[in-house]
């Protein structure tokens, strides 16, 4: 089996990758590509460990070079797209480069996969595709209401994904996930934002009242649960994956001054984000019933373990604070 990976320098990608060599996940693959650009989230030392595993190959480039990802692409059976410009502010105040990488990178993506012969396409793409929901939780006939760039640019990709399935016959499978926490997570992010500014003896800032809600899961059951998706998910199928973990922005908050022995002075209401979504959650009966997959970890420890991490791995974040906003996802 041979696998190719986009993105695979970042976050999601690269514990992947590390879950994926270490015989933690359900593949065992004989070569592994990684095609990563490199830009500002995108970090060669996420994957320090891994490059010494003979099976692996770096490459990096765009996913929008329609010549390189043809060329690299070729041989391989499955490919898996982490690819994607994230972080929701980003979005907001600059959407170009969202639009070419998350739209036009997957279309090419797609494109090399049908000419080259891959046998399935994974899309990784968010929860935020669905908008925003007041009550229930949502599955995956639900229709797409995106509301910031970053989330429309993920919506189309997903509808271009399955067009190539009814109009190819791709074998695709789309993921939608909800909340990443954990390792290596660039620290623009909420979370890692959060215990960084702690460390350094800053405030912690919060959008509006704080009262906006998200579903977190940690990014090894995320990795998991694409495994799962890749060994069975059914040719153009959608499958969410989450836990039901639901938590105010005000409570993670509190929860993250506990590990620091600090209170609420310690917290900066700031003006909120436009058009910022007021809960996210998932309905997981699909991928826990047909491909038998539910998470691992609880939401308390894996917080306990992620804040240990970015306590001990200052060299590696504190290099990246300059390419932050200081504002959070």
């Amino acid at each position: 089996m041979k696998l190719f990976v986009t993105g695979g320098a970042g976050f999601i990608g690269s514990n992947f990758i590390r879950m994926l060599l270490n015989d933690e996940l359900e593949q065992r693959p004989d070569m592994v590509t990684v095609l990563d650009s490199l830009t500002y989230s995108g970090n060669l030392q996420n994957l320090e460990s891994s490059l010494k595993d003979p099976r692996l190959s770096f490459i990096q480039g765009d996913i929008c070079d329609i010549p390189k990802v043809e060329s690299a692409t070729s041989g391989h059976d499955i490919l898996i797209n982490f690819a994607a410009e994230s972080h929701v502010d980003r979005s907001i105040n600059s959407s170009l480069r969202f639009v070419q990488t998350n739209v036009l990178g997957t279309q090419v993506l797609l494109e090399a996969a049908r000419k080259n012969g891959i046998k399935k396409f994974i899309q990784v793409s968010t929860d935020e595709v669905y908008g925003s929901i007041e009550d229930g939780s949502w599955d995956e006939t639900y229709s797409l209401n995106p509301n910031s760039p970053y989330a429309a640019t993920k919506a189309a990709a997903d509808l271009i994904v399955r067009s190539y399935w009814r109009t190819h016959d791709l074998d695709i499978c789309i993921t939608r996930c909800s909340n990443n926490y954990g390792p290596f997570q660039f620290p623009e992010k909420v979370i890692p934002l959060f215990v960084t500014n702690l460390i350094d003896g800053k405030n912690i800032p919060i959008y509006g009242d704080g009262k906006n809600i998200r579903e977190w899961i940690h990014v090894d059951d995320h990795c998991r649960g694409i495994s799962r998706v890749i060994s069975g998910g059914k040719k153009g199928n959608i499958y969410n994956i989450g836990n039901g973990n639901e938590i105010s922005n005000n409570l993670l908050s509190e929860l993250i001054l506990k590990h620091f022995d600090l209170d609420e002075s310690r917290i900066d209401f700031v003006e909120d984000r436009k058009g910022h979504d007021f809960r996210y959650a998932l309905n997981t009966s699909k991928i826990e019933s047909e491909l038998g997959f539910s998470s691992k970890i609880d939401f308390q420890s894996g917080l306990s373990s992620t804040v240990d991490w970015y306590r001990r791995n200052e060299s590696w974040w504190r290099p990246l604070l300059s390419k932050s906003l200081d504002e959070i996802s």
